[in-house]
Parts: structure tokens; C-alpha cells; sequence
């Protein structure tokens, strides 16, 4: 029985459809209260007063949240640094931060109630731009403008520069992109002195849990997180978001508070990094690069969240695939007056690669060098060791290149582009490449069980977010312990009852819990061969597993009757324990990453140069996976981090003015729709079975945004020969380009 890269439906499929899955939207918990929260008008501002006696007085209203409730609580939260209390204490840093919230017994008295709470402000001067924030002349957001400072230097930078054939700087910029996942975050906390139950929309619950229990005096044993279906991620609901605060509302309120999330107060909550990034590169006449220098402002917002490890990560994947003896990266995350940003599908990646990628075909250009060949000679190659004290690559990226170039006819023969000058519409082939060290914290745990009649039940802390990750682990269950995959059940997300996960994301699941999983099969497999063996009265070698039985030449048993044997009638059950620690197959894990996820590219468009507009008939990605244990899911993975790195690319960007967002809403903040799909979106797999994971398999879903970006600029490029160097390539911005460059 072989159900390891076959396309099984997905497990959670049914109850999608049908309506049946149930959201943290959709539980009642009884004596359930409702809970609104009054955020800030202001950017900037010190909190002088607030009043909410008003707001007490009004029918309905059970209890109001203010900092004055935060007597014995350590408010304050965040991933790496915990500068963000979850309502404000002295000031308020950005429009939309929590200052009051609101409980009653539904949500139109809560949200009136919110219309009677008066807030006194003193407005202070915003700090919006991330070089001016670092000055030193102007105000500060905290007591610093710089929440953190990372870098790579090694060789010589200035000496390869000083003798380099060609040296070239440009600056790009990358906008500020929420996520947009379907289900704004929502929460229902019920707390009570004996601890604190929470259903949330987490994408980490045990990460969570161990922050409610800090922030609110409990034990770990306390504190239950349960993650029912969710609504998609991509790193906003990474970490702890909106839990503490409806925690405090049910303490104050002293019943079950649930607080869901407009789509206009999520915008308010997370997003991604806007990014400033100056790329110098030395380069040969041949093509071959000796050095990088890079400066890189990413705009962390108001609180740090992810932001320092968003830092850390731009400054190793600016320096792309390519090899290089002499680098000097200086990556900063600065404060500024702005939703916070955090992690986002491929944190730091998409905003480094168009910045190197778009260099690069402004280099082959220069030198008069095809971008497929500059690239593929500076590749890095399949076993180098290419970054200081990180794991050698275990892709292939070349052949990957190679395969995207090939996919759109952007192959080294090929003839050069027949453009017709007399009409509007030009064609354009564009290509990008982009390596992530992925598979963050080897630390996942799970237990499987083989019940009496043969059935199996697994228990992963893995969050399902629309990823795919329940059927995976299932078929992974269901590989190792040869069950039908029909036979095999999963519980995961529930802190009170799974086993510990360290997150959801980085692409970790498949590898890191998949092999938690494969070991606590394998376990239980153990077990059954030392079970057939007193069944058979003979050496373990002797036997195999296969089909729910286990075989001994023409005999077979099955699973449950060697339960019932061993137990004594129909009870008892196998259990098997899996973990994965930086410390297992002799500190396999121990070096980060766990693996390297490509992220290539290959972009055909058409432009109209009347009008700005592009096109794209054909896109190609490429993603190395290992192994496919589910083929129709990882293309559907890949897939999706394409059009979200094309919405990026084309027309998504949050857009604030002196402190205010403009359009935190469906109308003003356009997403990707099936009309902006390409003609042919085409995912490539590579598999080489030579993954970390199970049967080696690779994570995959970030390499796919990575490089959307520079691929279609690339290609704008070649089709109208202007470069155009900030994001997001809307028509008006294309068509002033153009105009511009005719001038």
C-alpha cells in the first residue's frame, strides 16, 4: 500500500462545502458576552483622561476595559521584544490601537457603548518615514526609533569594489501588504480563577498559552488554547495577537467574551514590512559577481512583533542565490507611527529578492549578458556551503531556472522578441530567483494511536490554516503504519489535549511534525512486529506490515486481533511517541535551516502602453519539494503564494498619509480575483527525494511569493525598456513610466 504522492482528496474538504466546519465565529459558549473595541483616531498622541462612566450606565453594558484594569497583569506582549501592551497604558502609537473596549449582551450595545467613551488626547508629531526616524533630530515612537540592527560582512567589500570592471547602486522600495486572509482574527476567552479557556484564530497556540500565562499569573496547565477551523494565516496570526485583551475583557466582565474582527480592525492589527533596500553590487565584464553592499529600512510600525527576526532574514536573502566572496549587509527594523508588521508568508524575502533580482537583469542589461545566463553563472551550486555557519544548499536552483525559463521560451537560443512598434501591446519575458532558509524550531511532538478495530487516531498541535496540513500528516500516518487513509483520524490545535508544537509556519509543518508524526508510527509499528512475533512464535525480521495486518509469508494477522491478544478482549489500544529536537539523527536539526526553499520565477506579460495595464498569459513557478506526498496540494500551495506575490506586484498597497490609513477596506485595497489570474498559472515540481522530512519530503507554500515581483518587472522591462524600481506596478504607474521614458 503506497499512498505517499498520491492526490487524496483533502480531509476537511466535506465539512468546508457543506458549511459544516465551524469557525470561532460560529461556537456559542454559554453565558456568552460580546466585546467591541474604541480604538485610537490618533497616530500619536499621550492619553490625558478617559471616562467611561457613560458608557457603564448604558443598558446591556456588563463591563469597560480601560489601562485602569490592568492592576497584577503584565500587559505587555510581542515575539521577540514585548513592547506592545494589548490596550494602551501612556500613549497610543499608531490609528487603531486599542485604548477601551466594551462588553454587553450583544454587539449593538457594545458598539454604542463605545460612541459614550470619552478620550482625552495630546497629539504628538508622527514619525512615518523610516530614514527620518533614524536621524536622530526628530520624535521617537519608543524610547528609540531603531527596534533592531542585523548584518552579514565578510571578505572585502571595499577592495572588490575598488577593482570590479563595473560597479552598480540602485534603491528600491516595497509597499506595505496585509494579508488579507479570509477570516479577520476573532477570539472567545472565558476566564475564571482556576485558569483560562481560549478558542482562537492562532496560527501558534502554544505559543499563546505560554503568554496568557505569563501576562495573567497562571501554570501552563491552566491555560487551554483551541484553534477550531480557520480562516487562513500567512503570518498574521502568527504569535499572540488579539487573545490578551479578550482574556481581560471576560475577567473584568467575569463571564465568556468573544471579540471578532472587522476586516477594517484587522488591517489595524498586523501587516507586512514596507521596505527602503540600496543594493551595490561589483561586478566583472563577464558577468561574475565579487561583491554586495546592501542597506535595508524595513518599517516595523508601532511595536516590534516579528520585525527584529524580519530583519535578520532580509539581510541573508538579499544576497539572493548567487555566491559571493565580499558582503557588507546592514538591515534595520525601524519604529514608525503605523500598524505593526510581523511575519508574512516568506518574512523578508519577497522585499529583499526585488530588490537583488531586479539588479540583476539591470546588470545583464548593462553588460549586454542574458539574464538567464548571468544568473546561472553566479548560481550557487547543490552542496556549497554558502553562508557562514548555516546549512550547505540542498537544492538545485539552476535546474529549477533553467526549467522556468524553458516553461516561458525564455531559453538562451532563443530569437529576440518580434515587437510590432506601431501597436500598443508589448511582450515581455521575465525571470527571478530567490533562496530562503526555512523549517524554523525543530521542536514538534505527536502521538499516534491504533485503536482495537484497527483504526488509527493522530495527535499533532500543527495548525490547520488552509495549508493542507491535517491530510499530510494523515497520509504520513497512514504510509508508515499501513492503515487505509479512510482509517485514520486527526485532533490537533487543542493545548489541553495535543502534544506541543512549537508554530505553524516557515514552512515547517511537513518536515518538522511530519517526522513527529513517521516517529510515532513507527513506534506503534514496533510495537506490532514485537506483537507478531509471540503471535507467529518467530523473529521480527520475518515479518511486514501492509493493509491493516500484519504478514508473515501467506499469514497474516490483523492490528486489532494482536490488540485483543495482548489486552485481553476487545480493549486496550498501541500508542506511539514521536519528537523532533535540534538534537535528534545526531543534530541533523541542529543547523539551521532545516532546508532551503527556492523561490523561482518566470513571467510572459503583455503590456498595453496606453494604458499602463500588464497582463500576464503565462507564469511559470518552480518549487523543490522532495518528495509530493500530495501532489494536488502542494501545486495548490504553490499556487496560492503566486497570486498573492502578483497582488503585491500589481496593484496591493496599504497607504497611509500623516498617520492615517486610507484604505483599510475591500473597495479601496485591491486583491487578486480570478480575473487578474494568468492565462496559465503553471507549477513545476522538483522532486529529488532528498528532503529532511518524511519520505523525504520538503516543506513548500513561501517560495512562490518570493519572486512574482522581479519577474514581472523583468519582463516589463524587456517589453517596453523601462525599469521601473517601486512597487506595486499599477497601470498609472506603468503608463507614467513609459510616458516619462519617451520624454
Amino acid at each position: 500500500m503506497d499512498i505517499i504522492g498520491v492526490s487524496v482528496p483533502r480531509i476537511d474538504a466535506i465539512d468546508k462545502v457543506t458549511g459544516r466546519a465551524a469557525y470561532v465565529g460560529d461556537l456559542e459558549v454559554s453565558g456568552m458576552l460580546h466585546g467591541k473595541i474604541l480604538r485610537s483616531p490618533l497616530p500619536h498622541a499621550l492619553i490625558t483622561g478617559i471616562d467611561t462612566s457613560e458608557a457603564l450606565k448604558l443598558p446591556g453594558v456588563t463591563a469597560v476595559l480601560t489601562r485602569g484594569d490592568l492592576e497584577g497583569l503584565d500587559p505587555f506582549y510581542g515575539a521577540v521584544v514585548r513592547d506592545r501592551p494589548f490596550i494602551a497604558t501612556d500613549k497610543v502609537r499608531y490609528q487603531g490601537e486599542p485604548v477601551a473596549a466594551a462588553v454587553a449582551v450583544d454587539l449593538a450595545t457594545a458598539e454604542e457603548a463605545l460612541d459614550l467613551i470619552q478620550v482625552e488626547y495630546e497629539e504628538l508629531p508622527v514619525v512615518s518615514d523610516t530614514l527620518e526616524a533614524l536621524s536622530g533630530t526628530g520624535e521617537t515612537v519608543h524610547d528609540t526609533n531603531l527596534c533592531r540592527e542585523s548584518g552579514y560582512e565578510w571578505g572585502d567589500v571595499a577592495d572588490a569594489f575598488a577593482k570590479a570592471d563595473h560597479v552598480f547602486e540602485d534603491t528600491f522600495t516595497f509597499p506595505m501588504v496585509y494579508h488579507y486572509a479570509m477570516e479577520p482574527h476573532a477570539v472567545i476567552a472565558d476566564y475564571s480563577n482556576q485558569g483560562i479557556t481560549v478558542w482562537s484564530t492562532a496560527q501558534h497556540p502554544f505559543l499563546v498559552r505560554e503568554d496568557l500565562a505569563r501576562m495573567f499569573g497562571f501554570q501552563l496547565q491552566q491555560v487551554r488554547v483551541v484553534v477550531p477551523y480557520l480562516g487562513g494565516g500567512y503570518g498574521s496570526k502568527s504569535y499572540t495577537k488579539l487573545e490578551p485583551l479578550v482574556v481581560a475583557l471576560s475577567k473584568v466582565a467575569g463571564r465568556p467574551v468573544r471579540v471578532a474582527l472587522t476586516v477594517e480592525e484587522a488591517f489595524k492589527t498586523i501587516r507586512r514590512h514596507s521596505a527602503r533596500c540600496t543594493v551595490k553590487t561589483g561586478v566583472m565584464n563577464d558577468g561574475k559577481f565579487v561583491a554586495r553592499e546592501c542597506l535595508i529600512h524595513l518599517d516595523t510600525g508601532a511595536y516590534a512583533d516579528n520585525g527584529p527576526l524580519v530583519a535578520d532574514r532580509a539581510a541573508e536573502r538579499v544576497m539572493g542565490a548567487y555566491h559571493w566572496d565580499n558582503v557588507k549587509i546592514k538591515s534595520y527594523a525601524v519604529y514608525t507611527n503605523s500598524t505593526p508588521a510581523g511575519s508574512f508568508r516568506s518574512i523578508g524575502a519577497p522585499q529583499a529578492a526585488w530588490a537583488s533580482e531586479s539588479q540583476v537583469d539591470i546588470i545583464a542589461d548593462a553588460l549586454g549578458l542574458d539574464p538567464l545566463e548571468i544568473r546561472l553563472k553566479n548560481l550557487v551550486i547543490k552542496g556549497e556551503e554558502f553562508r557562514p555557519d548555516r546549512r550547505p544548499l540542498d537544492a538545485d536552483p539552476a535546474a529549477g531556472l533553467r526549467l522556468a525559463a524553458q516553461a516561458i521560451g525564455m531559453n538562451l537560443d532563443r530569437e529576440p522578441e518580434d515587437q510590432d512598434s506601431e501597436l500598443p501591446i508589448k511582450i515581455g519575458r521575465g525571470i527571478g530567483c530567490n533562496l530562503s532558509g526555512v523549517g524554523s524550531s525543530p521542536t514538534s511532538t505527536a502521538i499516534v494511536r491504533l485503536h482495537v478495530d484497527g483504526t488509527v487516531t493522530v495527535f499533532a498541535g500543527t495548525t490547520e490554516i488552509g495549508q493542507g496540513s491535517r491530510g499530510v500528516l494523515a497520509q504520513v500516518a497512514s504510509q508508515e503504519l499501513q492503515v487505509p487513509l479512510d482509517q485514520v483520524g486527526m485532533v490537533s490545535s487543542d493545548t489541553g489535549i495535543v502534544p506541543y508544537d512549537r508554530s505553524t509556519g516557515s514552512s515547517r509543518s511537513t518536515t518538522m511534525m511530519g517526522l513527529a508524526v513517521q516517529g510515532a508510527a513507527k513506534e506503534v509499528k514496533e510495537q506490532l512486529l514485537e506483537l507478531g512475533a509471540l503471535h507467529f512464535d518467530c523473529p521480527e525480521e520475518e515479518l511486514s506490515v501492509n493493509d491493516g495486518v500484519v504478514l508473515r509469508g501467506t499469514e497474516s494477522v490483523a492490528y486489532g486481533t494482536l490488540i485483543e491478544e495482548e489486552f485481553g478482549g476487545r480493549a486496550g489500544e498501541l500508542l506511539g511517541r514521536g519528537y523532533v529536537t535540534p538534537r535528534m539523527n545526531n543534530g541533523r536539526l541542529r543547523q539551521g535551516p532545516a532546508f532551503w526553499e527556492v523561490g523561482i520565477a518566470a513571467a510572459q506579460i503583455e503590456v498595453d502602453t496606453d494604458t499602463g495595464a500588464i497582463r500576464i498569459p503565462h507564469y511559470v513557478s518552480v518549487a523543490d519539494v522532495g518528495v509530493a506526498i500530495n501532489p494536488q496540494q502542494c501545486e495548490g500551495q504553490d499556487e496560492g503564494a503566486s497570486m498573492q506575490g502578483l497582488g503585491h506586484t500589481l496593484f496591493e498597497e496599504m497607504v497611509y498619509e500623516d498617520g492615517q490609513l486610507l484604505n483599510p477596506n475591500m473597495v479601496d485595497y485591491k486583491v487578486p480575483t480570478f480575473a487578474d489570474l494568468p492565462g496559465d498559472l503553471e507549477s513545476m515540481m522538483i522532486e529529488n527525494h532528498d528532503g529532511p522530512g518524511p519520505f523525504g519530503a520538503k516543506g513548500l507554500g513561501e517560495g512562490g511569493i518570493v519572486s512574482a515581483a522581479p519577474s514581472v518587472a523583468n519582463a516589463l522591462f524587456q517589453a517596453t525598456g523601462v525599469r521601473i524600481k517601486d512597487l506595486p506596478l499599477t497601470p498609472e504607474r506603468v503608463w507614467r513610466a513609459i510616458r516619462d521614458a519617451k520624454e
